[in-house]
């Protein structure tokens, strides 16, 4: 029975549906650091374990669709952005703004910029403000986040492989607000130090508005 029960769980978080913590703001503010998402591997196919093969899928990535890819620097990590651009497609980015085949995209209802420099296309980091033109092969993806000015994405590190597309976010099932004056895990003797102060302040900590909400 336990056996049937675990096989079940299994079965289900590799091929069907996965949980995902948001660690980091590139993709502000469409969903914020501490949220925590279930995604679906059946939208564009799950990856069959420890190879870089799809199992059929109901689709493919659309233009403005959030996806959970691996991160080509570091494939064991899973990170958050969104597709813009898929093969064939051109994608330019002149003076931040994003254009595809010549046309100018509109940026996710809660996307943002936070630094209003604009940087030349010849200085470091410039490839953030000023990209392209450039076509995407075939079987890749233009993945860029929605906190424009602060995301490691398509810009700095190219193009994203289909078969390291992992799943698509559907929903928030938990929401956690980062607390600067929590404390700090500095070995088994503070443990106890961090569930008090996270049980005291738990009502507090958790972003109740969040939870259930669609990721769009």
């Amino acid at each position: 029975m336990i056996g049937g029960i675990l096989l079940v769980a299994l079965a289900t978080r590799l091929f069907l549906l996965q949980a995902y913590r948001v660690p980091s703001a590139s993709m502000e503010d469409s969903v914020l650091v501490g949220d925590y998402l279930i995604t679906n591997k059946l939208t564009y196919g799950p990856l069959i374990p420890l190879t870089s093969v799809h199992l059929p899928g109901l689709g493919s990535p659309e233009a403005g669709d959030p996806i959970v890819v691996r991160f080509p620097h570091d494939t064991g990590r899973e990170i958050l952005k969104r597709c813009m651009a898929g093969p064939g497609q051109t994608v330019e980015i002149r003076n931040k703004i994003l254009y595809v085949d010549g046309k100018r995209t509109v940026d996710p209802q809660r996307s943002k910029y936070v630094d209003p420099r604009v940087l030349p296309k010849e200085s470091p980091d410039g490839v953030r403000d000023n990209y392209g033109p450039v076509t995407i092969p075939p079987g890749h993806y233009f993945v860029i986040g929605d906190n424009r000015d602060n995301s490691d994405d398509s810009r700095f590190w190219g193009f994203i492989p289909a078969h390291d597309i992992v799943a698509k976010p559907t929903f928030i099932y938990f929401s956690w607000a980062p607390d600067p004056e929590s404390p700090v895990y500095e070995g088994p003797s503070s443990f106890p130090a961090i569930v008090g102060y996270n049980v005291l302040h738990f009502f507090e900590r958790v972003r109740w508005d969040r939870i259930g909400k669609l990721i769009e």
